[in-house]
């Protein structure tokens, strides 16, 4: 039966009716305790949170940074440098200008990140085995963990939306086994390999010796026979640091994996 709005008897028993219904605004043509349960509902509706489609513009991220949370290693810009916020590896012998054109690298992202592979060497105290040419079990599981441990920092520094640079001795199967440590995309691979007898003579003049039980002859020759031809190999015997580096920003391609 339909009730007036006029009517002053109500079809609502006293028992079922809200007893703050005055400040849910219920109409007077309300008499059902359906018609009730609807209008608090609608009342007490949280608002509704804007949904953002991936490319808006009018996405806060978007708007603020350029990109979507979450986007890290998705090729596209962070930071306005020349590339996006991926990962670099910057790999050769000692002396061969690595950790020289890495930090010149990253000073070409406005975000980036120098990641020195040799600073997890130094970081164990007790028990640490240095790689030799006929190393120990203890040795390359050392060298492998510290590769992981560079992957994860870079990785880590990514997803923040920086651009990790890392560079160190990578040679022969440690190459691909670092690569498939580092999850990140884009990832470029960068090989150092001057000429030996620049090597040498950049060698002696540094004030440490970089090479222990090595020698140039014995790394170059690990460098060039044992080490998988991935991503730019690039001879900068007779390169500056900066034709160095414009040389990987204009030649680099990301590795495919």
């Amino acid at each position: 039966m339909s009730v007036m709005a006029t009517s002053t008897v109500s079809t609502v028993p006293a028992s079922t009716r809200p007893t703050n219904s005055a400040t849910l605004n219920i109409p007077a043509r309300i008499t059902t305790p359906l018609d009730v349960q609807r209008a608090h509902a609608k009342r007490t509706v949280p608002p509704r949170v804007p949904v953002y489609s991936r490319r808006s513009s009018a996405c806060p991220a978007t708007a603020r940074f350029g990109y979507r949370p979450g986007m890290a290693g998705s090729g596209k810009s962070f930071d306005g440098g020349p590339r996006g916020a991926g990962v670099y590896v910057i790999t050769g012998i000692q002396a061969s200008g690595k950790s020289t054109v890495a930090q010149a690298l990253a000073e070409r992202f406005a975000r980036s990140a120098h990641v020195r592979g040799d600073a997890f060497r130094r970081f164990v105290v007790g028990g640490r085995e240095e790689m030799s040419p006929d190393p120990s079990a203890g040795a390359v599981a050392q060298l492998k963990l510290r590769h992981r441990l560079a992957a994860q920092v870079a990785d880590g520094y990514a997803a923040a939306g920086f651009t990790a640079v890392v560079q160190d001795v990578v040679l022969g199967e440690m190459l691909p086994y670092l690569i498939g440590e580092i999850r990140t995309d884009p990832l470029y691979v960068v090989v150092l390999a001057p000429d030996p007898a620049v090597v040498e003579r950049r060698e002696a003049g540094r004030a440490k010796n970089a090479y222990g039980t090595f020698t140039v002859a014995d790394l170059d020759a690990g460098l060039r026979e044992t080490t998988p031809r991935l991503g730019l190999w690039l001879d900068s015997s007779e390169l500056t640091v900066a034709e160095t580096v414009e040389a990987i920003l204009r030649r680099a391609e990301p590795v495919g994996r």
